[in-house]
């Protein structure tokens, strides 16, 4: 972004713990988090309204959501309210995978590594329902400016994904994601930047939420 007063907000509410952040890309970016629960949907609005101070809506360029796996419910939530609020601003919107945001926060805590981590992959997997998994591999991108899906987010049983992870012919490095994952809204909206700054400009109704299972069977869904 070449104008100072113009922001990129980051939501992060697939897990309990709620996540916002808010950068103008030429400081560290300002973020909070709350542990909220089942109360996402009653405090969301307010935490929203009161973390964007002492900015005005007029000053966010684009909006970035994380789109899931995670919570059914907070995942939904969240991404409604993204798309509410970039269709009302008229702004862009990204959707950010969940998994790949914790990706990106692994490469930064190793970034002292970062000049050789593009050759290590990052496997990442996440309890679903059902004794199932929410799993991915990502890599970085040579340049580590962004990453690379090399396995898409997907739901898998533990067998199936120790066979994909058996048949990886590189290094890679391991996460077992936790539960509280409104932490990783700096790295969503990173990611988010990463793409505007690409010249991509997402409308606020191709942004959809990735359950990977339906909400009561916990039978794979699209």
């Amino acid at each position: 972004m070449t104008n100072d007063n113009r922001y990129g907000l980051a939501l992060h509410t697939t897990s309990p713990q709620l996540g916002l952040a808010i950068s103008n890309f030429q400081s560290e970016p300002r973020a909070a988090t709350w542990d909220l629960g089942r109360d996402l949907s009653t405090h969301l609005h307010q935490h929203l309204s009161e973390f964007l101070l002492p900015n005005a809506w007029s000053d966010v360029a684009f909006i970035a959501v994380a789109k899931g796996p995670g919570s059914f419910t907070g995942t939904r939530i969240g991404v409604v309210t993204a798309r509410t609020l970039a269709q009302q601003l008229d702004i862009p919107l990204f959707a950010i995978s969940t998994l790949a945001a914790v990706a990106w926060s692994a490469t930064l805590q190793g970034k002292e590594h970062r000049e050789t981590s593009h050759e290590r992959a990052i496997a990442l997997q996440m309890p679903a329902r059902r004794g199932q998994l929410y799993t991915a591999i990502y890599q970085l991108s040579s340049d580590g400016s962004s990453l690379m899906p090399l396995i898409p987010d997907a739901v898998m049983t533990p067998d199936i994904w120790q066979q994909v992870l058996d048949n990886q012919e590189n290094l890679y490095q391991f996460v077992n994601v936790s539960t509280d994952l409104g932490n990783c809204v700096t790295s969503a909206l990173d990611l988010a930047y990463v793409d505007w700054q690409q010249g991509k400009r997402p409308h606020w109704s191709d942004t959809l939420p990735f359950y990977g299972q339906h909400p009561v069977t916990g039978i794979n869904s699209d």
